[in-house]
């Protein structure tokens, strides 16, 4: 297998973090492919356009397909629930039949939303139960993948920071301009548990991985990787406003499940069987969200 890869939805969040890795890598060629906000090297395909997709397969002939171009959004996957099929069902389709056809193995992006949060932690075994149509909608698409090929990979992660255009590119960071803005009171939840999880950890995950499967190791079927700090959104305001030494005192905690489409409880993955591949990496949140708001914090956010 050569060290080829291409990498749907890498103009997004964890997609962007994980073309920059293979590309920085001189022993790999990647190929990042995106549509609304491509630009740069970035190949422009519509994932739903079949035809477009298998041209642009066929010519790079890739050895790894990561597929993580998503609606991503839960409230807003409720508001447009056909379009969310479209890109996270359909598209996901078009991709596997490509992989087959060029003897691809592909990886297949998931969320801890395929769990309901009512007995974590979670193995990789363990039965999905998605709240909501977002959560659902990631459900098909894993259906999709391991009907396609049994060999290919699937995996799941949480909610995810990372390297950002703009602040509000993360449901994490987007906090920031609640912290930020002191001349309003702000209610954050207090309730749900979450996992924030670092996109360069998740692409170096990835790419050990991919090295794996060039060394001969099989890897099929469900994985899971997750940041391990728990905390809620509130908790990552009190960290924010901890590493930053900003005062948050404006910001209260609710302790009720947030409005809009409903959310596990805490859908903590269990991530020990890429731990037993020693595979892994780690980035502490206070260390992390620094980094990536600094830039917001020195242009005044």
């Amino acid at each position: 297998m050569e060290k080829k890869v291409l990498i749907t939805g890498a103009s997004g969040l964890l997609g962007r973090a994980i073309y920059r890795l293979f590309e920085e890598d001189p022993t790999w060629e990647a190929l990042g492919l995106a549509f609304s906000r491509a630009k740069g090297k970035l190949c422009k395909v519509d994932l739903t356009d079949p035809q477009a997709l298998e041209k642009v397969v066929d010519e790079f002939k890739p050895s790894f397909i990561i597929h993580s171009a998503a609606e991503r959004r839960p409230d807003m996957v409720e508001k447009q629930e056909e379009q969310t099929k479209n890109l996270n069902v359909m598209a996901t389709k078009n991709l596997c039949q490509v992989a087959v056809k060029n003897n691809a193995w592909l990886l297949y992006m998931s969320t801890d939303y395929v769990f309901d949060g009512k007995s974590p932690p979670y193995s990789v075994d363990a039965k999905p139960n998605p709240l909501n149509k977002y959560g659902q909608s990631k459900l098909d698409g894993e259906k999709v993948v391991l009907e396609c090929n049994k060999d290919f990979g699937i995996l799941r992660v949480p909610i995810l920071y990372g390297e950002l255009e703009f602040i509000k590119e993360s449901a994490v960071t987007e906090l920031f301009t609640k912290l930020t803005d002191t001349s309003k009171s702000f209610v954050v939840s207090d309730y749900e548990q979450r996992h924030p999880t670092h996109t360069r950890d998740v692409a170096k995950v990835i790419r050990q991985m991919l090295e794996k499967k060039l060394e001969g190791q099989a890897l099929s079927g469900v994985f899971h990787w997750s940041g391990n700090e728990k905390m809620t959104k509130y908790g990552m305001i009190c960290t924010m406003a901890s590493v930053f030494n900003l005062p948050h005192s404006h910001i209260q905690g609710d302790n009720q499940p947030t409005a809009g489409a409903p959310r596990p409880y805490d859908a903590e993955l269990d991530s020990s069987r890429l731990q037993s591949l020693n595979i892994g990496s780690y980035t502490l949140f206070g260390k992390g969200v620094h980094e990536c708001l600094e830039p917001f914090y020195k242009q005044g956010t």
